[in-house]
């Protein structure tokens, strides 16, 4: 039998009221948040799982608290992985609120991949009571159950957001910053505003020119010492250092070198014969080399005028020829710089001979001496590109003072000295200043970890005598 036509269930007066009523109940009793929904960069293509995800949009939407006692949830939980908070909140917001104001935006937008006509899982709430995101878990869209013969409300349970490298750039500054110091981070340190280094040369006779590497050795935790023979003339002894090179790891964790390269640091002057070459210590043995000397226009560096400033690699360093015209004749030399990016020190790979006065050298300008470099500055989620590697990066912390630039969602790999370079487009406001532009001075990739949840304490405990591998039975005999 049909119902009863004289009585009305649900005419639309009648569910505009109930709507009004929700509307006007949630304005009076509610709070604002902030309703950021979820974006997709991309989907694998055999089962189309999301590669990352971006929120960069924000609706300021009134909603009800349902759990008014407090957050729901197990809580904070002690587990082996140490305390995991599980807060959860139920929000209740109006259906026709999210239909004329939420809806609308991304109608307009047809490239958006979202399901617009409702909320869905995976969006994020910002709570501004707790400065807090949560993730909605569910959406509860039958509640009251078509009451009049309609739906009002939206129901939303959710939990306290996991961050997991998403994007998170709403523009405001209360949502953006609660995910500024978590997920994997690079941490980069940026070299300032160069300065090129300058250098002289002189000349000496009977001088060591060259180290032949005959045998690199074995066993060595560090670079061994070199030491090289006494010169006839008394105080112009030759000194040199070993380049170590990795060549093993070995089954304790340890790790040991060979001798890649030998690099003299003063040739000496005096000798009438090769002078022996020895090394010692480090553990290792096995090294063994023998040395050159020029009997004329030997090349020595007699002073580094300028040390410069700002060098984030080791430059080149470029000596004029040699007039006797042979190639092996020509001194070739590497700078060594310093923590703080002066030049501390010029070795020579060859040390020539054969030159009749002293020669030229010019040591090239840091990365950071070119135009515009070591200047501007960077904001929350500004994209960076390294100009060479092409990578990019969304930045997370910027401190001009340090010049210590934290990145995240990192595509590619940036190289040392490379000059990287802040996003115009996303640079804009008038306080900030110019884009910023710096050479990479050094790197350091570091997931973001909790010491207590990583159990770093216990480890370190461990490490330091609770445990001695080394024993038979490291946990005692009975």
């Amino acid at each position: 039998m049909a119902l009863n036509p004289f009585f009305l269930q649900g005419s639309p007066g009648e569910q505009r009221l109930v709507q009004d009523l929700i509307n006007e109940q949630l304005r009076m009793y509610g709070v604002d948040i902030y309703y950021m929904p979820r974006k997709f960069l991309g989907t694998k293509t055999v089962i189309k799982e999301n590669l990352l995800a971006k929120f960069d949009d924000n609706f300021v939407i009134e909603a009800y608290i349902q759990n008014y006692e407090g957050f729901q949830g197990s809580g904070d939980l002690m587990t082996k992985f140490g305390i995991r908070t599980t807060d959860e909140l139920t929000l209740v917001i109006s259906k026709e609120r999210y239909e004329d104001f939420v809806t609308p935006f991304y109608a307009a937008n047809p490239t958006e991949e979202l399901l617009v006509t409702r909320p869905k899982e995976g969006d994020l709430i910002y709570f501004p009571l707790s400065d807090s995101l949560f993730e909605v878990k569910f959406v509860e869209h039958e509640n009251p159950f078509y009451q009049l013969g309609k739906l009002y409300m939206y129901q939303l349970t959710c939990e306290l957001f996991e961050y997991e490298d998403e994007v998170i750039d709403t523009g405001v500054e209360e949502i953006d910053d609660n995910v500024e110091d978590k997920g994997y981070i690079a941490t980069l340190t940026l070299a300032g505003i160069g300065q090129t280094a300058t250098a002289t040369a002189d000349l000496r006779n009977g001088a060591v020119n060259q180290v032949i590497l005959i045998n690199d050795g074995y066993g060595y935790t560090s670079a061994p010492v070199v030491s090289i023979s006494t010169s006839p003339n008394g105080g112009a002894t030759a000194n040199a250092t070993a380049v170590a090179i990795t060549t093993s790891n070995t089954g304790s964790g340890s790790t040991t070198f060979s001798v890649k390269q030998v690099l003299i640091t003063n040739p000496g002057f005096g000798y009438t014969q090769p002078p022996t070459i020895t090394f010692s210590g480090a553990g290792g043995s096995g090294a063994s080399a023998r040395t050159g000397i020029g009997t004329t226009g030997v090349v020595y560096i007699s002073s580094i005028q300028n040390a410069g400033a700002q060098y984030a690699t080791a430059p080149v360093v470029s000596i004029s020829t040699s007039p006797s015209g042979l190639s092996t004749a020509n001194a070739t030399a590497v700078a060594v710089v310093s923590a703080g990016g002066t030049i501390s020190a010029i070795r020579f790979t060859n040390a020539g001979f054969g030159y009749t006065q002293a020669p030229t050298v010019t040591i090239a300008a840091p990365s950071a001496g070119g135009s515009g470099v070591g200047t501007g500055n960077f904001v929350l989620n500004e994209v960076i590109t390294g100009e060479s590697s092409l990578s990019t990066a969304r930045v997370k912390s910027w401190d001009r003072d340090t010049r210590i630039l934290k990145i995240s969602n990192l595509a590619g790999n940036f190289a040392l000295g490379e000059i990287i370079v802040g996003s115009a487009t996303t640079n804009t406001d008038p306080g900030i200043g110019t884009t910023g532009r710096y050479a990479v001075k050094s790197i350091q990739y570091d997931d973001q970890y909790d010491t207590y949840a990583e159990n770093i304490v216990i480890e370190n405990e461990a490490d330091g005598g609770i445990l001695d591998f080394t024993e038979t039975n490291p946990f005692g005999t009975f």
